[in-house]
């Protein structure tokens, strides 16, 4: 009798317990660093075929050119998006083994070190010099984040009955990345690419709120929130634009395969369709506005 008489108490003392063991668990949740978790797009980018020979490309630097800034009051000085758009290019070109990138974005620095080896070999006549020349590239890789779009898709859904309920939300932006390779030659332009790639976030929520008995009120609620890293995002969309420069220059033949049979597998084949699928959508919607255009107007 005297349990039924506190199980309301009891009920509402269970509940503080199981969500204060949760919040300390999350608060106490600690994990070591570790390598940044492969994407299926860096999947792609490694499973890549060999090419014929390394081509020597430099990166003068690779920026944020959206001028966007987080929303206050989150913060009013730091940028949407990363700022080591340059070093995350970098990393692609030489996870791909396809391309030789030589410094440049700290070109002073490189230059300020092999002033000191010079100087320190002309003061030991007895050391032969060591230091060779610099390299020079024969592609010059540019471009940047152009966009970072917010709220471009938002939505959710929730449900209520007596006072027991939940709810879902869900928010997509939009991050798109421009890369295009320059012949050192000529200066033309030989390819461009596009990519963009979606940062999805999404909110879970449930509660409670109840009155037991006329006096006496029971409120509890729950959530869970994610956001997907916005430079996660931007790595996999730099990764993306490396993926189709790289299946541009094959087929304008600025580089080629170690085996030419190489150009039927499935990575290259996989993206050459996604290509030419958002080819013909453009086309076709392309002749769908010029056909809408050209009909009469009817009162």
């Amino acid at each position: 009798m005297l349990f039924y008489r506190y199980r309301h108490l009891v009920l509402i003392i269970s509940i503080a317990v199981l969500i204060g063991g949760c919040a300390t668990s999350i608060v106490t949740t600690q994990t070591p660093a570790r390598l940044t978790p492969a994407s299926a797009t860096y999947k792609d980018l490694v499973k890549l075929p060999k090419s014929k020979g390394k081509i020597r490309v430099s990166v003068y630097g690779f920026r944020d050119q959206t001028g966007q800034f987080k929303p206050t009051p989150a913060s009013a000085f730091s940028t949407s998006v990363t700022q080591g758009g340059a070093s995350m290019l970098v990393k692609a070109l030489l996870d791909s083994q396809w391309f030789i990138p030589v410094e440049r974005e700290g070109l002073q620095n490189l230059l300020t070190e092999r002033k000191i080896i010079r100087a320190v070999e002309q003061q030991r006549p007895d050391i032969e010099p060591e230091l060779p020349t610099l390299f020079p590239s024969s592609v010059i890789l540019e471009g940047g984040i152009v966009s970072y779009d917010t709220n471009v898709k938002t939505g959710g859904l929730g449900a209520r009955y007596f006072g027991i309920g939940g709810s879902g939300e869900y928010r997509t932006d939009q991050v798109t990345v421009t890369l295009r390779a320059v012949d050192v030659r000529t200066g033309n332009i030989f390819s461009s690419v596009s990519t963009t790639k979606t940062v999805f976030s999404y909110a879970l929520e449930a509660g409670v709120f109840k009155f037991l008995t006329f006096n006496r009120l029971l409120e509890a609620e729950g959530g869970y929130t994610r956001n997907e890293p916005a430079q996660l995002c931007v790595n996999e969309a730099i990764v993306a634009a490396v993926i189709h420069l790289i299946i541009d220059g094959i087929e304008s033949g600025k580089w080629f395969l170690e085996n030419p049979d190489d150009y039927q597998s499935p990575v290259i084949q996989g993206y050459l369709k996604e290509r030419n699928e958002l080819l013909s959508l453009e086309t076709v919607e392309r002749s769908e506005m010029l056909r809408s255009a050209s009909e009469p107007v009817t009162k």
